[in-house]
C-alpha cells in the first residue's frame, strides 16, 4: 500500500510532491530583518531533506509600528525582495515550495526597541506575556495597515515565493476576532460582521496587490479554548466566510491562545503531553469547511503520528516543524525506507525556549541546524588516513564523537564505565514527564553501532588500558561529577539530584532542595520528589525559581509544584550545613537585607551544577603531542586540530562535553561535531 505522506498534492496553481511541511517559524537567525545566507542554507537543507514545503519567515513584520519581537523579518522594507528571490531559488532547486508568513504583531511585543512607537492594538487589552499597553487603533492605523499587508504580500510575490500565509493567533489580525481583545463600539466591534472588517479589508487588499492566482493563507485560531474568547463556531464562521468570498486558500489550523506562557504551552506542547493533541478539533474543522484545503502542526514529532492524520483525512498537509528542526531530512530517509534512521525530536522545546530568552533557535541535539554553512547533516568520509580513536565516555558527548568519527571512516572504541549509554541523560530522563530525552542517546547509540564502533561496557578506563590500544587519537568524554559543595562547612552532609533520580539513596519525608544552578536540574528533582508525594521547601538564591528554565518548560513544573504543595523559597543563599542531633540545620543569607536564617530537615538536596570528571585526562596529558590543548580558532570553525607542542607524545588528545565544563546537552553534543567531522 502506498503511504499516504508520500502522495502529491495540488495546492490551487501548486504541485506539491507529497504531503510533509515545515511550517512557518523564526529561528531567528535573519540580518537586520533580513534572511540572509544562513537563513537560507537553513530552509535550504530541508528542501535537500524532501520537505513538499518550507514555510519561512514567522512574524514577518509588515510595518514599523510593529517591531521585531524575536528576530523576525522586516517585510515591510523592499529590500527582502532579493532576498527572498535567492532563497526561492535555493528551494525551489530541490523541488520544493517556498512560502512567508506574514503579520502585524499587535499588542505581542514591545514598544521600548526600533522606532520607538506604541503598540497598537484592536483595543486597550494588554498581553500578559509582553507587557505593553496598547493603543487603540483609529481609522487612519487601520487603513495604513491594511496598505502594509497588502505591500508585504506584493513583495512575496516579487520575491518569487509560492505563497504566503497570515498569522492569525495572538496578532494583531485576529485580535479583531475575539471579544478577548476587541472591545471596540465602533464598525469594527460588537457583531462578528463587525470584528471580520479588518482581516477582510486585508485579504482584500492583498488579493488586489497580487491578483486571484498567488495563494493567500491564514494560520488561524479556530478555538481560543478560553470561556470569554473566540469559540469554536464563529472561529469556523470566519474561516467559512473568507472562503466562499475567494479571500484565503487554505487554513492552518490553530487551537489555543498564547498570550501567556502557560497558553503557548498549549499551543506548542512539548515531552510529556499527548502526540496530536487538537486531532479531533482540526478533524471537526476539515468536516465544517468542505473544499477548503486543511493543514496542521503542534506535537507531530514522529512520522507514525503524521501518517494517521493524513490517511484518517484530518488535514491535507501536516507539519513537522520542530521535528524538521532534528533532523531536516526526514523525507528522503522515509524515502530510502530508513523510517528507523531519523533522528527524533524529542520536545524538549530547547529550541523555541532559546528565542524567548533572546538567543537563536537551537535543536537540542542536532547542532548542525542553523549552522549549515559550517556544520554538516551528513558526514562526509575522510580523504585522509584512517586513524585509531579511543574515546571514553558514552554521553551524549562521546556517542556523537563516536558517530562521526566513524562515519568519517577511522575505527572508533568506547569504554563506558557502566552497563549502557547515557550518562547524563539517562539520569534526567527518569523524571517521567521527561522519559523522551533518552530518545537523543538512543539515536546517537544506534547510529554509532550502524557506523561500526565498538562499544566496551562496565570498562573503567584508565591511562594504561587506553594507550594499550595505541591510539591515534583520544577523547575523554567522562562527563562530570555532581557538585554538592557550593559552600565551605557541611558540603559533605548534601545530597545529590543524581542520586535522588538514580534511587542510590532512601528519601526522607522532611526535605530540603537546593537549587543553585537555576536550570532544570532542580526542578526536574523536586517534579520527582512531588511525584513521591514529598513535601518539601525548593530553596534558591535567584529572585525567581528555575532562572534558566524557558517559558515552555517552566509551566509544567510550576504545575507539579502548585499540585504538590511545595514551599518556594527565594532570595536565600545557603551557606553552611551543619548536623544538630538527628537533624541537619542550613544557614540562609538573604543579600538584600543581609539577614540570616536557618532551615532544619532530614535532608537536605543540593543542585550546583558538575565537577569534570577528568582524572584520565590528567593521567594522559603528558603523553600526548599537543598536551590536551585545543587549537580554539579551528575548533570554532570545524577545522583540523593540529597542535604538536609534545615531541614525546604518540596521540593527540581532546576532552570534550561535561569533562571540560558543565554545560548542556546541545554543547556536548556540538562539541563531538565540530571536534571529529574534520578527523
Amino acid at each position: 500500500m502506498a503511504d499516504p505522506l508520500l502522495q502529491p498534492y495540488r495546492l490551487k496553481n501548486l504541485n506539491l510532491k507529497n504531503r510533509i511541511f515545515s511550517t512557518s517559524h523564526e529561528p531567528a537567525y535573519s540580518e537586520a530583518g533580513m534572511p540572509g545566507l544562513r537563513y537560507q542554507l537553513y530552509h535550504e537543507e530541508k528542501a535537500k531533506g524532501g520537505a513538499a514545503m518550507t514555510m519561512i519567515g514567522g512574524s514577518s513584520v509588515v510595518a514599523k509600528d510593529s517591531p521585531q519581537a524575536f528576530g523576525n523579518l522586516f517585510i515591510h522594507d523592499d529590500a527582502i525582495i532579493g532576498h527572498f528571490k535567492a532563497l526561492a531559488k535555493r528551494v525551489h532547486a530541490y523541488d520544493c515550495a517556498v512560502m512567508c508568513q506574514i503579520t502585524h504583531l499587535g499588542r505581542r511585543t514591545s514598544w521600548n526597541k526600533e522606532n520607538w512607537l506604541p503598540v497598537i492594538s484592536a483595543s486597550h487589552e494588554r498581553e500578559p506575556a509582553h507587557r505593553s499597553f496598547p493603543k487603540t487603533m483609529e481609522d487612519f492605523d487601520i487603513a495604513r495597515v491594511v496598505k502594509a499587508y497588502g505591500a508585504a504580500a506584493r513583495r512575496c510575490q516579487d520575491g518569487h515565493l509560492d505563497g504566503l500565509e497570515i498569522e492569525a493567533y495572538g496578532h494583531l489580525f485576529d485580535a479583531f476576532f475575539s471579544p478577548r481583545t476587541n472591545s471596540r463600539e465602533d464598525n469594527y466591534g460588537g457583531s462578528l460582521e463587525n470584528r471580520m472588517r479588518f482581516g477582510t479589508e486585508v485579504l482584500m487588499e492583498m488579493r488586489r496587490a497580487t491578483g486571484d492566482d498567488f495563494i493567500i493563507g491564514v494560520r488561524m485560531v479556530v478555538d481560543e479554548a478560553e470561556e470569554d474568547g473566540l469559540h469554536f463556531d464563529e472561529g469556523i464562521e470566519i474561516a467559512k466566510r473568507f472562503h466562499q468570498a475567494g479571500l484565503i486558500d487554505f487554513l492552518n489550523v490553530i487551537v489555543g491562545t498564547i498570550d501567556t506562557d502557560e497558553a503557548l504551552s498549549h499551543v506548542i506542547p512539548l515531552m510529556g503531553t499527548p502526540a496530536g493533541p487538537n486531532f479531533a478539533k482540526v478533524k471537526a474543522t476539515r468536516a465544517a469547511l468542505p473544499g477548503l484545503p486543511i493543514f496542521h502542526a503542534a506535537r507531530v514529532n514522529d512520522l507514525a503520528t503524521a501518517r494517521h492524520w493524513v490517511a484518517d483525512d484530518a488535514v491535507d498537509l501536516i507539519g513537522m516543524t520542530r521535528a524538521h528542526m532534528a533532523d531536516p531530512h526526514i523525507v528522503a530517509k522515509l524515502t530510502r525506507g530508513e523510517e528507523e534512521r531519523i533522528r527524533p525530536c524529542v520536545g524538549a522545546g530547547y529550541c523555541i525556549d532559546r528565542i524567548y530568552q533572546g538567543g537563536e533557535a537551537l535543536c537540542l541535539h542536532n547542532p548542525a541546524t542553523g549552522r549549515e554553512e559550517t556544520m554538516p547533516h551528513v558526514i562526509a568520509r575522510s580523504d585522509g588516513p584512517k586513524k585509531r580513536i579511543v574515546i571514553v565516555g558514552a554521553g551524549p558527548a562521546g556517542l556523537e564523537a563516536a558517530r562521526v568519527s566513524a562515519l568519517r571512516g577511522h575505527k572508533v572504541t568506547v569504554f563506558e564505565a557502566t552497563s549502557r549509554v547515557g550518562g547524563q541523560v539517562a539520569i534526567a530522563a527518569t523524571v517521567g514527564r521527561r522519559k523522551e530525552l533518552v530518545g537523543i542517546t538512543d539515536w546517537l547509540y544506534a547510529e554509532a553501532q550502524h557506523a561500526g564502533v565498538d562499544f566496551r561496557f562496565n570498562a573503567y578506563a584508565e591511562a594504561a588500558d587506553i594507550v594499550a590500544e595505541k591510539p591515534d587519537v583520544v577523547i575523554i568524554a567522562t562527563g562530570g561529577t555532581p557538585n554538592t559543595a557550593p559552600f565551605k562547612i557541611g558540603s559533605d552532609l548534601a545530597t545529590s539530584t543524581w542520586d535522588v533520580l538514580s534511587g542510590q539513596v532512601a528519601l526522607s519525608d522532611d526535605i530540603i532542595l537546593y537549587d543553585d544552578e537555576a536550570g532544570h536540574e532542580a526542578l526536574s528533582t523536586a517534579e520527582f520528589l512531588t511525584s513521591k508525594g514529598i513535601k518539601f521547601e525548593l530553596i534558591t538564591p535567584e529572585r525567581m525559581i528555575g532562572a534558566e528554565v524557558g517559558g515552555l518548560n517552566y509551566p509544567a513544573y510550576y504545575k507539579a509544584f502548585y499540585a504538590g504543595g511545595v514551599t518556594l523559597t527565594i532570595n536565600q543563599r545557603m551557606t553552611k550545613i551543619a548536623k544538630v542531633g538527628n537533624q541537619l540545620v542550613a544557614t540562609l543569607f538573604n543579600a538584600y537585607d543581609k539577614s540570616t536564617s536557618e532551615r532544619r530537615a532530614q535532608q537536605i538536596i543540593v543542585a550546583h551544577g558538575n565537577l569534570p570528571a577528568d582524572a584520565v585526562y590528567f593521567d594522559l596529558k603528558e603523553q600526548s603531542v599537543n598536551r590536551g590543548e585545543i587549537d580554539i580558532d579551528s575548533f570554532i570553525d570545524g577545522r583540523p586540530q593540529s597542535l604538536k607542542t609534545n615531541a614525546a607524545g604518540s596521540f593527540q588528545l581532546f576532552r570534550i562535553g561535561d569533562a571540560v565544563a558543565a554545560r548542556n546537552i546541545h554543547a556536548a553534543i556540538y562539541d563531538g561535531l565540530r571536534l571529529c567531522k574534520a578527523l
